[in-house]
């Protein structure tokens, strides 16, 4: 059914919303993958086939075919304990990118874990930054649903950092890295900071500025000699040892 249709099957009146804004609303895939897929005649909205285009109420039913939901649970994401001295990105002069380290020989495997293939570096992107002096936890992902929950514009994950600082600490330093500091003339999000020992703090933030903590250090009084992300979301670093990384399993989630 033309998206015409699908719309005239609605009360006039009523807001109308594209069926690929809806479906990653609604987080099913990204709106790209919603239109390759409607494209295709793989969705069903109140069970007429949507083509591109069209336009439903935002509470309608969505099926998929079989063929999308095959295509969908296909999309693999990729955890990477980065070292320092590798980009997240695109290389830099003299840099080489992190996923260069995702080879077959460097994949911390365990029994039923999938093995590495050329597939799943179509459409790989890093999911947020590391920062070339830093390392940790890095996420790797063809699903568009995994990026939208990590760096997207409404995006609340936590991530987790120790840090290992040198210098003192301004007066009321503390409170101020938990709320109180600005970056490019922007109030930023409060965050949990506490003291691990003498010379070392976690952060966890919600925001993810241009290197961010070790700019909110600099504001206090603080130089960042060593910063590790252990933590995204609910997923840990754990044992992944550094250079090495491992596929996100079904049953984890962010």
């Amino acid at each position: 059914m033309s998206s015409k249709n699908v719309a005239d099957k609605n009360v006039a009146g009523d807001s109308l919303v594209r069926v690929s804004k809806i479906m990653a609303d609604r987080g099913i895939c990204s709106r790209r993958e919603a239109d390759a897929w409607i494209e295709r005649g793989w969705v069903m909205v109140n069970g007429e086939i949507a083509t591109l285009g069209a336009k439903a109420k935002s509470d309608c039913k969505i099926d998929l075919a079989k063929s999308a939901r095959l295509e969908r649970g296909a999309k693999v994401t990729i955890l990477l304990n980065k070292p320092v001295g590798y980009v997240s990105g695109q290389p830099e002069p003299g840099y080489e990118p992190a996923v260069r380290l995702i080879t077959e020989m460097n994949q911390f495997k365990e029994p039923g874990d999938l093995k590495l293939m050329r597939s799943h570096f179509d459409g790989l992107a890093p999911a947020g930054r590391l920062d070339i002096d830093s390392k940790g936890l890095l996420v790797f992902t063809q699903d568009g649903r995994v990026a939208r929950d990590l760096i997207g514009e409404n995006s609340n994950v936590e991530k987790e950092y120790l840090v290992r600082v040198k210098g003192k600490i301004i007066p009321k330093g503390l409170e101020l890295l938990r709320h109180g500091l600005e970056l490019d003339g922007e109030a930023l999000l409060p965050a949990k900071v506490d003291w691990i020992n003498s010379d070392q703090l976690k952060f966890i933030l919600t925001e993810g500025k241009k290197r961010q903590v070790r700019r909110m250090c600099e504001l206090v009084g603080l130089e960042v000699i060593g910063l590790k992300r252990v933590r995204i979301g609910r997923i840990m670093l754990g044992k992944l040892p550094e250079g090495k990384w491992r596929f996100l399993k079904p049953d984890e989630k962010f």
